[in-house]
């Protein structure tokens, strides 16, 4: 049984974590595994090294990059990535997911060229997944109900560049950097708390998110409903006697 005091040479870590000592030497110079500490003449890992190989291959099992895993790893705060990043599941490369998602290629091209697929590596992964399948999916059906390729294309454009801009101010806003004026510690208090729920905050969060999404929709469309049919928006004034006044044309 391991404990916090658990102190092993590089080949007892090695065993202990299933992994080969070329293995745990090459982390150590990609920077993911921290230095052993020196005991008099010996090297010697503890149990945070074990952790952290543990989580090194969690994270690779997950398909994520060493270098998404390097700086994972070093910002990491307890729940952010799987309340963030989540799993993965399955992984395609462009070809199967257009094969799977039943997409016209041409059409699936364009949306990529529409970043509203990005390249996998921008996530930190080597290759696309389950939620990739599932928009490709989507924007098939977009199409499918007769919705013009172009149409399509420009409506996950303006999407795409909108919601970034808009979690671009949402990071802002984590980060500090717009918002309450924050006294000493307690920013950090709240990135860590709000780290630690991550899992529990995002689906409330997108909830919100989808009721902005649709009430705004609904008032959008009303205005201008009214706005090119000037008559459909007039309110209709009843008398005393409850009637609706008839209008003569």
């Amino acid at each position: 049984m391991t404990t916090p005091a658990a102190r092993w040479r590089i080949d007892d870590l090695a065993h202990e974590a299933g992994l080969t000592v070329d293995t745990i030497r090459f982390y150590q110079r990609e920077g993911l595994l921290p230095p052993a500490t020196r005991e008099g003449r010996t090297k010697v890992y503890g149990l945070e090294h074990l952790e952290r190989l543990e989580r090194i291959r969690e994270l690779q099992e997950r398909r994520f990059s060493l270098a998404a895993i390097r700086a994972l790893l070093d910002a990491d705060r307890p729940g952010m990535i799987d309340g963030i990043f989540g799993s993965t599941g399955a992984a395609y490369d462009f070809d199967a997911l257009v094969e799977r998602s039943g997409i016209d290629p041409e059409l699936a091209t364009r949306l990529r060229a529409a970043t509203l697929l990005r390249d996998p590596e921008e996530f930190g992964r080597d290759a696309y997944d389950a939620a990739d399948l599932d928009v490709m999916r989507a924007a098939a059906d977009l199409h499918r109900l007769g919705m013009p390729a172009d149409v399509v294309v420009e409506l996950v454009s303006i999407y795409a560049l909108g919601v970034e801009q808009m979690q671009l101010q949402v990071l802002e806003l984590f980060r500090g950097d717009r918002g309450p004026a924050w006294r000493p510690g307690e920013l950090e208090a709240f990135q860590d708390t709000t780290a630690a729920s991550a899992s529990n905050l995002l689906p409330i969060v997108t909830r919100i998110v989808q009721y902005v999404h649709e009430r705004t929709l609904q008032r959008l469309t009303l205005q201008a409903v009214e706005r090119d049919n000037p008559r459909a928006g007039r309110s209709v004034d009843v008398d005393e006697s409850g009637e609706v006044p008839v209008v003569e044309s």
